[in-house]
């Protein structure tokens, strides 16, 4: 069974910082593709950062030189280091994986349940 079990958000103040956490589980992690999501109430999901099993990321334009996106492979971890929060970014994040597993042929697309991020003026 596949789990990615996001952690890390809050409320911080505009202009600060915030570190979410996925831990995931059920799939070979080192092979796996990651990536956070977010989304505002009232609006789309919105792709927030990707970073690929060689450790090459990218990131929307809303959030570059802002957030850094990082991996744990030992620990199955995936992280997302947000600065300079600005109240546009809160909202709910989700952890994302492209997930391989023993035996299965390909990727198949995981979610974490999300964490709040809450963003004040």
């Amino acid at each position: 069974q596949v789990q990615l079990v996001e952690s890390g958000g809050g409320l911080v103040q505009a202009g600060g910082s915030l570190r979410l956490s996925c831990a995931a589980s059920g799939i070979i992690f080192r092979l796996s593709a990651l990536a956070w999501y977010r989304q505002a109430p009232g609006k789309h999901r919105e792709w927030v950062a990707t970073i690929t099993t060689g450790g090459n990321t990218n990131y929307g334009d809303s959030v570059k030189g802002r957030f850094t996106i990082s991996r744990d492979n030992a620990n199955n971890l995936v992280y997302l280091q947000m600065s300079s929060l600005k109240s546009e970014d809160a909202g709910v994040y989700y952890c994302y994986c492209a997930g391989v597993q023993e035996g299965i042929t390909g990727t198949r697309d995981y979610w974490g349940q999300g964490t709040q991020v809450t963003v004040s003026s």
